[in-house]
């Protein structure tokens, strides 16, 4: 196990020295989620929702620990047996290297910690076995202990052993520490150099009303520190301001080329926008509002001039995911836009330095790709995006949804008026009414925030007369167009879930 982690940990490290060259670890975690059968995709994100990724990379060291200790043991007796298993686990990890997508440099370059990894791992499982010695019965060819008398030092030199375990255990803490220093080294001093420009087309202040005081309810404006994360990165593409760019091009007369600081140049806008993710259950909290300023990407595409019979942007992130979003979508005065900025300050890593797209209306996996590199206008037929290749739906628009906030699913509340709320959102169409019944009853009409327009979502409240017992609650939206919530209970695939929200509450 020492020398399986002095071998991560130096791959680790040498990672780190190089923009966008993922470790070995993240290489084999890559190749695991394009690997798993859709079935287990689905499985892990509603088990483990936004901490996917970490019990994912737990599972690879778990099993890398397991294999290494095997390899230990059997290398007690068969020390080839253990460099055999060493070199197997480093080609494996070269092989994952090599065909990762989500590396931002150049084959040698990405396979470089794989080899590193390798050589220290071979190097150490060696060098430790060797100081510790084996001593075989001559007859049996099996461990005994030593008698007293034996003469033990040719086989086991206890300072050799100790120097060997001492700099196997500096490499791997040196490595591991190293590593995490520099991590993302690059955007995140880059990103702490950057200023935002004001607006020229500012959002303005959230409506008096939008936000109402209900103990428990969830906030308006979502904090970036709580804003959900999905992605299909198992951590955050390490890409500087001073070396982005996005191309446009495909079916345009002009193709553009911009850098990060030629987009802050531009015409910038402020919109406060509800961004939904098409894996949220009902009920689910993979949701958040938040104002993102940046550049629309209607102004951009015109400037391309996009050619006749074109129906879709392709976009590419700097990880390799990829998204189909409907050119209509990108060009009907929703407000769709390339993201620099998230709730006034340059986007945070996670989510997307340093540029993104948000549009209105669509779940995430058809429009909202982070750390955006490329923009190809093409159509539908054409390709098959990331998550369509996986069975999700090409056309996404989110689905009018309700949650019930308070009281939480189990409370147990006092008789009389108990505050119902929670939150209900149809964007680009906005919500007009939002109801609630108790125990199978009349639906009855809530009280709504004010509204901060169709693209961003609604708070709700009502005041129920609580009576001892226990009681189901639910609650349905309807848009601003009269269409009522979809009430039929359908999972998340192939294009976002459907039914109501109900919580079950105890009233003493």
């Amino acid at each position: 196990m020492l020398a399986a982690g002095a071998g991560v940990a130096a791959a680790a490290f040498t990672a780190s020295l190089f923009t966008g060259v993922p470790s070995p670890i993240l290489s084999v975690g890559n190749a695991t989620i394009t690997l798993a059968p859709s079935w287990l995709r689905d499985f892990a994100v509603e088990q483990f929702g936004t901490a996917d990724k970490p019990v994912l990379l737990a599972g690879i060291y778990t099993v890398i620990a397991a294999v290494a200790a095997l390899a230990g043991l059997l290398g007690l007796r068969r020390p080839w047996l253990a460099q055999a298993i060493t070199a197997i686990l480093g080609l494996l990890a070269l092989i994952a290297a090599a065909t990762d997508r989500t590396s931002l440099s150049s084959p040698p370059v990405t396979v470089l910690p794989a080899l590193v990894a390798l050589v220290v791992s071979l190097v150490a499982i060696s060098w430790l076995l060797s100081a510790l010695g084996r001593r075989q019965q001559a007859q049996a060819g099996s461990w005994s202990e030593p008698h007293p008398g034996d003469d033990v030092g040719a086989d086991f030199d206890r300072r050799k052993f100790l120097e060997a375990v001492a700099v196997t255990g500096a490499v791997l803490i040196a490595g591991g520490v190293g590593s995490r220093l520099l991590g993302p080294a690059q955007a995140l001093a880059s990103r702490r150099g950057i200023t935002i420009p004001a607006a020229a087309d500012a959002a303005g202040a959230v409506p008096a009303g939008a936000s109402l005081d209900v103990r428990g309810l969830t906030p308006y404006l979502t904090s970036n520190a709580d804003f959900y994360r999905i992605d299909t990165a198992l951590t955050p593409p390490d890409v500087p301001a001073a070396t982005w760019s996005l191309r446009i091009h495909g079916a345009v007369k002009n193709e553009l080329e911009l850098d990060f600081f030629g987009l802050l140049d531009r015409r910038l806008v402020e919109r406060r926008v509800t961004l939904t993710c098409v894996s949220n259950e009902i009920g689910g909290d993979l949701i958040g509002n938040a104002t993102w300023t940046g550049v629309l990407l209607a102004d951009l595409l015109a400037e391309a001039g996009v050619q006749p019979g074109a129906d879709a942007v392709l976009s590419t992130s700097a990880d390799g995911f990829t998204a189909g979003t409907p050119i209509e979508a990108l060009t009907d005065g929703r407000d769709a836009m390339i993201a620099v900025a998230m709730n006034g300050e340059p986007l945070p890593i996670e989510h997307g330095f340093p540029a993104r797209m948000v549009v209105p209306g669509l779940y995430g996996y058809v429009s909202a790709t982070k750390w955006l590199t490329d923009l190809e206008v093409t159509n539908f037929s054409k390709f098959s995006a990331y998550w369509t290749e996986r069975g999700w739906s090409e056309q996404a628009p989110i689905k009018t949804a309700s949650r019930i906030d308070v009281p939480a699913s189990s409370a147990t509340v006092r008789a009389g008026t108990v505050a119902v709320a929670g939150v209900a959102w149809a964007q680009h169409r906005g919500i007009k009414a939002v109801e609630v019944r108790v125990d199978g009853g009349e639906w009855q009409q809530t009280r709504l925030a004010a509204a901060d327009g169709v693209d961003t979502w609604r708070q709700w409240v009502w005041e129920w007369s609580a009576r001892p017992g226990d009681h189901v609650l639910e609650v349905r939206a309807t848009d601003s167009a009269g269409e009522p919530q979809v009430v039929e209970q359908a999972p998340p695939r192939p294009d976002g879930a459907t039914g109501l929200h109900r919580v079950g509450v105890t009233v003493t």
